[in-house]
């Protein structure tokens, strides 16, 4: 397993968390069965919004005496009193509801209290002044919350929760059909400010969480894309992977085989996981823009070319921390000859060689 940092507390956590949407469709036994098999792979980041009440019994039964393993993301909005999901933005029954999920954790906390699945302004405006927000506060002093959290598919809603100022981590949907087409209400905005947005969670220290990464499987069924063509869960994952903030992937499962089928991820080589393809199907607006995809590696001169990029970018954003890293790394964008190799193999057409001196110029080097 690898683990990546959640910025403002510094704890680790798994790059593959999981997701729940989907394991309805197994019996309690293989719901347990398939969370003690994740927290044995090390997975430690398990989101709690299944379809339907049924799998909590499997989940509380897996983390029995292995609660210290597992960062669990509880929802504050998430309504299962019919037994199945339902949401809701009234501040008693989220409120009863959260505590009612602790309850059959058989846990007093919640790694991330979520502010649940705001899309809207009105929903934001509501859940932020109408009592649920008081009281994910309130919690966060008393323990009960370790970090507060907000899940949204919005653009504009996600940078809201950031200007909070309060917000440790975000929960979004993030993969390449909802970044370069409008093919889902899901992805809402467009590519040049999904990935501007992106920045803006590193650059605040909120680190995402990915939710969707194969859009419900679309990208993974070559029928159902709307690019035509099928990409791997590897190269999705590693997709959401290389974006600015993300910290974890958690893809949806129906049970132990889909678990391994995910977890496969850690034994694919880099040319398994790479989406470079994506170059050839990515609409006109996505060129020129460098994606952090390192397809253009090796430079011949060692220079980290996305490494080099995302860090100019999030400087850019005001983020002190990024210009450090920057000044870090071994090898700077000064150091470019204009050999033209990374110009060659760039998917997104990015002129790679002008954009290291554009670079070089912004930091001195």
């Amino acid at each position: 397993m690898e683990y990546r940092t959640v910025p403002r507390s510094g704890q680790k956590v798994s790059v593959i968390g999981l997701g729940m949407g989907s394991i309805h469709a197994a019996d309690t036994r293989e719901v347990e069965e398939t969370v003690r098999l994740a927290l044995d792979a090390g997975v430690n980041l398990f989101d709690f919004i299944p379809s339907e009440a049924a799998p909590f019994e499997g989940y509380a039964r897996a983390l029995k005496g292995r609660r210290d393993q597992a960062l669990m993301q509880v929802h504050l909005g998430a309504d299962y009193s019919s037994g199945k999901y339902g949401w809701t933005t009234d501040a008693a029954l989220a409120i009863s509801q959260f505590e009612e999920r602790l309850r059959t954790l058989g846990t007093d906390y919640a790694d991330f209290g979520f502010i649940h699945c705001i899309d809207e302004d009105a929903d934001f405006d509501q859940v932020m002044n109408g009592g649920i927000w008081d009281y994910a506060c309130r919690m966060k002093k008393e323990g009960v919350i370790r970090h507060l959290a907000f899940s949204t598919h919005d653009v504009g809603v996600a940078r809201r929760f950031l200007a909070t100022g309060a917000m440790d981590w975000g929960m979004f949907s993030l993969n390449p059909l909802y970044d370069y087409t409008d093919a889902s209400d899901y992805g809402k905005g467009e590519a040049d400010d999904r990935a501007r947005l992106y920045r803006e969670f590193e650059a605040a220290g909120v680190g995402i969480s990915v939710m969707k990464a194969f859009a419900g499987g679309q990208l993974l069924d070559a029928a159902a894309s709307p690019f035509g063509r099928a990409l791997t869960k590897a190269q999705c994952i590693q997709y959401a992977l290389d974006k600015p903030g993300v910290a974890s992937v958690l893809p949806g499962v129906r049970g132990k085989q889909d678990l391994l089928d995910v977890l496969a991820y850690f034994d694919a080589t880099a040319e398994k996981r790479d989406y470079s393809v994506l170059g050839e199907f990515a609409p006109p607006a996505a060129e020129g823009s460098c994606v952090y995809c390192n397809h253009c590696q090796p430079c011949p001169r060692g220079i980290q070319i996305g490494l080099a990029n995302k860090y100019y970018d999030l400087a850019r954003l005001g983020d002190a921390l990024a210009a450090d890293h920057y000044r870090e790394l071994e090898h700077h964008a000064g150091d470019c000859v204009q050999c033209g190799h990374c110009d060659a193999r760039c998917p997104f057409g990015v002129r790679q060689g002008a954009r290291m001196q554009e670079i070089a110029a912004y930091f001195g080097r």
